[in-house]
């Protein structure tokens, strides 16, 4: 299977500075670290689509292909010298995604890639070994940010006053068009103490997040960030 046909440019990114950092938001529903030169994503769930089409539901393989292209925009316009996932990278099951997934990231370069354990990241570590992928259990503290997959789980006493940067729950935001229709978006958000990615994967929804006072939410739309709030 090739990922890579041509390149499509990816719309500017959206320049956010948070706690003295830059961070380059992306319409491919990830974010450009600047100070550490690394890509942060998180619910990408490969294999979600092959999963659902063991089990006697048509979805189109095209899903997981876009998904593939565009996380090799992402890198090569940001050109990393790491790549983050905050949980989420696989969706339960050694399938024939998660076998391309494999071929694709060991023909694509030696950028350290690491992963902080989702709830659906259940393969035995051996797996993501021979992937080149370096695993993190529960969190990775990168000051000042604090990265984990559920912003719900226990955090280390030492690590209470650190920004959190998480995922999981597929942030969205509604927005009104006209009269009283709405359409929800995926999008960033960031709080007073916490962040949450968007979810990578174009196969997922989304859970309507209400951004309170000095709250910024960012949404993602024909190609474009949308500052909300």
């Amino acid at each position: 299977m090739a990922f890579v046909d041509t390149f499509v440019p990816m719309q500017a990114p959206y320049l956010f500075q948070l706690l003295d950092q830059h961070l380059w938001l992306s319409s491919e529903k990830c974010m450009f670290w600047k100070e550490e030169a690394t890509l942060i994503l998180s619910d990408v769930h490969i294999g979600k689509t092959g999963h659902f089409k063991e089990n006697g539901i048509p979805v189109p393989e095209a899903l997981f292909k876009e998904d593939m292209h565009r996380l090799f925009h992402a890198i090569a316009v940001f050109q990393p010298k790491a790549i983050m996932v905050v949980g989420d990278l696989l969706h339960k099951k050694n399938n024939e995604d998660a076998a391309h997934f494999f071929k694709w990231k060991s023909d694509f370069g030696n950028i350290p890639f690491h992963l902080i354990k989702g709830n659906h990241d259940v393969l035995p570590e051996q797996w993501y070994a021979d992937a080149g992928i370096i695993l993190h259990n529960e969190w990775l503290y990168k000051a000042p940010f604090l990265l984990m997959h559920d912003m719900a789980d226990i955090i280390p006493e030492k690590y209470k006053n650190a920004y959190i940067i998480s995922g999981h729950i597929h942030p969205g935001v509604r927005v009104k068009i006209t009269g009283k229709q709405h359409i929800k978006l995926p999008c960033f958000y960031f709080g007073k103490q916490h962040a949450i990615l968007p979810a990578f994967s174009n196969f997922t929804g989304v859970a309507v997040v209400k951004p309170g006072k000095k709250e910024k939410v960012f949404a993602i739309a024909n190609q474009q960030i949308i500052p909300i709030a």
